[in-house]
């Protein structure tokens, strides 16, 4: 079963990547592309998410808030089961939901394209929140009775699924108010923000289909499947010897700053993070390499640990990163927009850390690389294919040639083909199977968050949420500087509670409104709203690069946030700049006449 899983999730990913790759030639020979080839790339997004949370279940990896780990360890073994046993139920009732979803297309009869019908590929949905749920509650105790008492919660989701009544009035938020306790105690987040929006749902008296229904609208929407496809990208670059290439790149060209192995280390982890999508794989891949090269050029340990901390997250404003992406779908703005709107905001935050870096390296008077032009020749041609990647990426979408989801493809089929068949470091027997289940496993943890989060801001929309909020802020705040100010500290606690993405989900669709309001331009808010749950890597309770920092290098958590604070500092004067400077968000855009 192991095997099948992977197997079926890693085919389905190559084939969103080969999927593209031939409509871009086909198209470029008949001018027509392949008839249902949209569509079809689509449905792959769904069965390669929901496939990847499944492989998460089962590897302990679905995303959750970290502060369930500051518990002592005593506590935490009842409060796992006691989680265990609200994720079940939870799941549960999304997986009843995903069948009813199924039954309902099978007798509508719904086709994707080519007289394919659509429930046949729906199935996906509730097999995968099956599996989920019997895995949750076979992880939640080395023990069988606790796994029994987990287990509890099939039939306590099937009882609120059926007799909705139990939820009526106080008993709605009070039952809200333990999920989101559940999830602070270390429940998967898919579960928080499911569990919410099922609640809600039952208690209005819809079905928990109401869920599924935008979880499926989600999943298939026409540019998310551009997530796991730049995300494989940077998995194969982790994987290869690229960051070693990478490493003597930056370090021969820039090398020579005073302060210059701390600029290269922010140079390479902003690279590394957009491609592969989230600063945790970028501490987790590069951390060995780059800890011990700041510490041998004399620099302080804890800078070195604060810069890597930071550094993690720097690439998430820079194009193609995932953040984009998803803000994208959901904003619905053209995601070359937030490229362009991105790059100097997000050079600003590489840049300002670096400069950092190079005020350490005065002051310790760390050892600096003379600039030799044939070292700097001979480490670029060695680094040639990596360091091209970008310019292959962006050329292709800015010229017209791709589309985002097929210059997305041409980056995982570019990756592939220089580090499997030209560098020849990752195996396709012995590494791209690991490759590509790891790939699949986070992508799933990500997209099962983006999707069921998305049931929840349905809620939000039919209670008219948005309006309520506009009418209220425009009562209370009368300029445009104050609304910007009341945004980025609403964003700071946000970013405290919220990963990016299931931030960007919930939040974004009430924060449109207000931007059009104020007149903020809908790039420039995007690039706000990033910057600050950026900044929310950072920031206790929740900064998940201070639990990977923690844990990659071996440091109490405390330890952790102190290195951190300088540079929660800088980028918190970059967001500043960013929110009050607008002309660095739009004045690229205004070149293109946008």
């Amino acid at each position: 079963m192991r095997r099948g899983e992977e197997s079926v999730a890693a085919a389905a990913l190559i084939a969103m990547v080969l999927l593209p790759l031939a409509e871009m030639v086909v198209r470029a020979v008949f001018v027509t592309g392949i008839p249902g080839a949209g569509p079809a790339v689509q449905h792959l997004t769904l069965w390669v998410g929901f496939l990847g949370a499944s492989l998460a279940a089962r590897d302990d990896r679905l995303l959750s808030i970290a502060t369930g780990t500051l518990l002592p360890v005593a506590a935490r073994r009842w409060t796992a089961v006691f989680v265990a046993l609200l994720a079940v139920a939870v799941t549960t009732a999304l997986c009843w939901g995903a069948w009813e979803l199924v039954r309902t297309q099978r007798d509508m009869g719904s086709i994707i394209a080519l007289h394919v019908p659509v429930w046949p590929t729906q199935v996906v949905m509730p097999v995968a929140l099956g599996s989920i749920a019997v895995r949750l509650a076979l992880g939640a105790s080395p023990s069988w009775p606790g796994r029994i008492i987990a287990a509890l919660g099939i039939p306590l989701g099937a009882l609120l699924v059926w007799q909705p009544a139990i939820l009526a009035g106080a008993s709605t938020w009070c039952a809200v108010a333990v999920v989101i306790a559940a999830g602070l105690l270390g429940a998967p987040i898919f579960v928080v923000l499911g569990g919410a929006a099922v609640v809600l749902f039952l208690a209005a008296g819809s079905a928990p289909v109401a869920v599924l229904i935008e979880t499926y609208a989600l999943a298939v929407s026409p540019t998310l499947a551009a997530i796991p496809l730049f995300t494989l990208a940077g998995f194969v670059l982790a994987e290869s010897r690229a960051s070693d290439r990478l490493l003597r790149l930056f370090h021969a060209w820039f090398g020579w700053f005073p302060g210059g192995t701390a600029v290269v280390c922010a140079l390479l982890c902003s690279f590394f993070t957009v491609f592969t999508g989230g600063s945790g794989v970028t501490i987790l891949a590069l951390g060995g390499l780059l800890f011990p090269a700041l510490l041998r050029d004399g620099y302080r340990d804890r800078f070195a640990l604060g810069l890597l901390t930071a550094s993690g997250s720097l690439g998430l404003l820079l194009p193609p990163a995932m953040p984009l992406i998803v803000y994208g779908v959901i904003a619905m703005i053209p995601i070359e927009d937030l490229f362009i709107g991105g790059l100097l905001p997000g050079l600003l935050l590489t840049g300002m850390v670096a400069a950092w870096g190079i005020r350490e390296g005065v002051i310790r008077r760390t050892p600096r690389c003379p600039f030799r032009g044939r070292v700097a020749a001979a480490a670029l041609w060695e680094a040639k294919w990596e360091a091209a990647m970008p310019v292959v990426v962006l050329v292709s979408i800015f010229s017209g040639w791709a589309t985002p989801i097929e210059a997305a493809a041409v980056a995982a089929c570019y990756a592939l083909v220089t580090q499997v068949a030209i560098h020849r470091e990752v195996s396709v027997v012995r590494d791209l199977p690991r490759v590509l289940s790891s790939c699949v496993a986070l992508v799933g943890g990500v997209l099962i968050i983006l999707s069921v989060a998305v049931g929840l801001t349905s809620y939000l929309i039919t209670t008219d949420a948005p309006g309520q909020l506009l009418q209220w802020t425009q009562l209370h705040i009368g300029s445009r500087v104050l609304f910007l100010l009341a945004l980025n500290g609403f964003l700071l606690i946000v970013g405290c509670l919220m990963d990016i993405f299931s931030a960007t989900v919930v939040v974004v669709p009430l924060l449109v409104p207000l931007g059009l309001a104020y007149g903020v331009h809908p790039v420039h808010l995007a690039m706000i709203f990033i910057a600050n749950l950026e900044l929310g890597y950072l920031t206790p309770p929740v900064g998940l690069n201070l639990f990977l920092a923690s844990y990659r290098f071996d440091r109490p958590l405390a330890e952790v946030f102190r290195a951190s604070v300088p540079f929660l500092i800088i980028l918190g004067i970059g967001v500043l700049l960013i929110t009050y400077v607008p002309w660095l968000t739009t004045g690229l855009l205004a070149l293109r006449g946008r």
